[in-house]
């Protein structure tokens, strides 16, 4: 297309070619190429519809949504199989135990201090662990803790005295130290602030779904397998456990990427797209938070969330943990059906963590998220002890109390990453996570020796109210960065 104008020497008309007006999609097609080739326009993920240039632009807003679409099904359901598999151990071992304790010579309080002495080993290795994993990468650590789990569990299958089982479960914390902390960090370095909430919700609630089937798995196994080869039918499901948890590291090593910028099933868009929010990210962690190891360790925020986390472990460990065993003295059922009835309290509790994420992204707010669902916890587990002499209200009140004491797990998790990046956050969060493993250490070992002197669960239900009241307290009072409950 040309334009005529007329020369002013000769007076001859010449025609000078020009660029035609773009349409309006053509436009926008030109603005998103833009951007791509200039990473840094795209807007700040907390405040996207005023910051972000191309906030409204239709092709750029479905790059981002397909990019979250396509990150999410490739990475999500692999890791929360992973979490699934590894979490059944501690998901069954409560019911394991009314076959286990009597074959080798168990009672409450042994019982309480081999569930444990797990969390000595897993504490104790827990920073380290994910230390190396900064180095290594969290793609073939994951896969490392996954493998030598599942050996372990093949071999605790073996003891035969308490002994052997203490040190087989000192080992197995050993081995799985680091997991959760590693599967969080590694969602953090795909998932931009305002899309995080709800992958870590999703992964973690699979600790719950291991809990929902982990109970009717390990009793029918008792029930069919008891004596098969010789092997009782807690053993069986010791060593299904430990196969899973093999397949699903070595199936982990080839499969997961390590960063973004390496998917091939991305396109170079997306690439460009969740490599320049990602970067983001993390300078904005860094500028409000701790970016290494040492800073990490140095801020108070990071020791009060452990603190709140190890208050809400002692609730949610001794109810995982002792749940089986309190039915079983309650109201004397069948070895299947106490299966079920264990389950019950975690579905429930199953979805209201994934609505309470969903509701956190939508509204930006973490602070009021977390905070009530503890206080529901609270307020369910101390009625639940108040009316512990009836069994059926009580065990109703158990599963209100266990679905406002789920429904924290996956907001909490979200919150680390606003002021952590890098070794800080690879740190830090093994750092929380290892403080909240002491207490599967104590809540379980110090209910067992409540129970083996009184068999009376009314005081066990209050000291678990109490934990998650100051859970709560904690929750409400957090100097979240830069006092903002609502980023990410």
């Amino acid at each position: 297309m040309s334009e005529a104008q007329t020369d002013s020497q000769t007076g001859k008309r010449i025609r000078h070619p020009v660029i035609r007006r773009c349409s309006l999609h053509e436009e926008k097609s030109m603005k998103t190429a833009s951007t791509s080739a200039s990473p840094t326009t795209w807007g700040d993920a907390r405040h996207p519809a005023s910051l972000n240039p191309d906030a409204h632009n239709p092709a750029a807003l479905e790059v981002e949504r397909q990019t979250i679409r396509t990150v999410t099904w490739k990475l999500v359901p692999l890791l929360f199989i992973a979490w699934f598999v590894n979490y059944l151990d501690r998901a069954t071992i409560g019911v394991m135990a009314l076959q286990m304790n009597q074959e080798i010579g168990l009672g409450p309080e042994a019982f309480g201090f081999a569930v444990g002495i797990f969390y000595v080993g897993y504490v104790l290795f827990e920073v380290p662990s994910n230390m190396v994993m900064h180095r290594v990468g969290a793609r073939r650590w994951l896969s490392r803790i996954l493998v030598c789990w599942g050996v372990v569990l093949i071999g605790t299958a073996f003891v035969r005295t308490p002994m052997q089982l203490n040190v087989a479960r000192f080992l197995l914390g050993v081995v799985e130290a680091g997991l959760l902390p590693a599967i969080v960090y590694y969602l953090g370095l795909w998932f931009p602030a305002k899309y995080f909430g709800k992958p870590v919700s999703v992964v973690y609630v699979a600790c719950i779904i291991s809990l929902i089937v982990g109970g009717p798995f390990c009793t029918f196994l008792m029930v069919h397998f008891n004596d098969v080869v010789g092997f009782t039918g807690w053993r069986w499901t010791m060593v299904l456990e430990g196969v899973m948890g093999v397949a699903v590291g070595v199936v982990a090593r080839f499969y997961l990427v390590d960063r973004p910028s390496e998917a091939t099933w991305l396109s170079q868009a997306q690439r460009l797209w969740l490599s320049s929010e990602m970067d983001k990210v993390a300078r904005e962690a860094a500028s409000q938070g701790a970016s290494s190891a040492s800073e990490a360790f140095k801020s108070p925020i990071v020791w009060l969330m452990g603190l709140l986390y190890f208050c809400t472990g002692i609730a949610f460990f001794g109810i995982s943990t002792w749940l089986p065993q309190v039915i079983n003295q309650m109201a004397k059922l069948p070895l299947l059906t106490i299966g079920f009835v264990f389950s019950f309290p975690f579905a429930l509790g199953a979805i209201a963590m994934i609505l309470n994420a969903r509701h956190s992204d939508r509204t930006l707010e973490r602070r009021w998220h977390l905070t009530g669902a503890l206080a529901v916890g609270a307020i369910g587990m101390f009625a639940s002890g108040w009316t512990s002499a009836s069994p059926g209200i009580a065990y109703a009140l158990i599963c209100v109390a266990t679905i406002g004491l789920t429904a924290s797990l996956g907001v909490f998790w979200a919150i680390p990453s606003t002021f952590l990046s890098g070794s800080g956050a690879a740190s830090g969060m093994a750092l929380i996570n290892a403080i909240s493993s002491l207490s599967g250490l104590l809540g379980p070992w110090l209910i067992g020796i409540v129970l083996g002197r009184t068999s009376d669960v009314t005081e066990t239900l209050y000291w678990m109210a109490a934990s998650l009241i100051v859970a709560a307290v904690l929750a409400a009072l957090l100097p979240y960065p830069n006092g903002r409950s609502q980023r990410r």
